[in-house]
């Protein structure tokens, strides 16, 4: 069951107006000094055995790399995603080489939402707004970019200028929720 409200006053600002975005200015760019902070920001991520399986593709309008990448979104995506200042492709290092064989953890999946989990608070400190999605193909994304052996395609982020603000009323679980939904019954 999902309760429309407002977080509690005592969370933190940067992520009591955190939302993802449906419209981002098309006009507005986001810098190298603003992708050099964004990137910064995941890089200080915590991860298993500090192994730092993360790795981006980023690409603004206008540059080669966006050219590459957006015919690869999903027309529910393309929608919004094309107008964002910055598109970054996530991808996490999950296996050694061209084998099954794990390379740190099994966590690289995690670790990897935690450096994304990083870039999104810094967006916004920033004044910009990251949505992160899944919307994508990502068999032709992968063989476009063509990454290195045991490194794969997880997600992508839109970053930019929201156009517009939170909608009213966000839907968010319950914290009771979020503590019996794993020995609940299916709702």
């Amino acid at each position: 069951m999902h309760h429309p409200q407002e977080p509690p006053s005592g969370i933190h600002p940067l992520l009591a107006r955190r939302f993802s975005p449906y419209r981002f200015d098309p006009s507005a760019i986001v810098d190298d000094h603003a992708i050099g902070l964004l990137l910064e920001a995941a890089r200080w991520a915590p991860s298993a055995g500090n192994s730092q399986p993360w790795g981006f593709f980023i690409g603004r309008p206008g540059e080669p790399e966006h050219d590459r990448v957006l015919p690869h979104l999903a027309p529910s995506s393309a929608r919004w995603a094309a107008d964002a200042g910055l598109l970054v492709v996530t991808l996490t290092r999950r296996h050694l080489d061209d084998t099954q064989l794990l390379l740190y953890s099994e966590f690289a999946d995690y670790d990897l939402g935690q450096a994304i989990a990083h870039m999104t608070v810094q967006a916004q400190a920033m004044g910009l707004a990251a949505h992160q999605f899944r919307a994508f193909d990502l068999e032709g994304l992968t063989k476009e970019l063509d990454p290195n052996p045991g490194w794969v395609i997880v997600s992508m982020v839109a970053v930019g200028k929201a156009a517009g603000g939170p909608p009213e009323g966000r839907d968010r679980r319950s914290v009771a929720h979020l503590c019996s939904a794993p020995w609940s019954p299916v709702e």
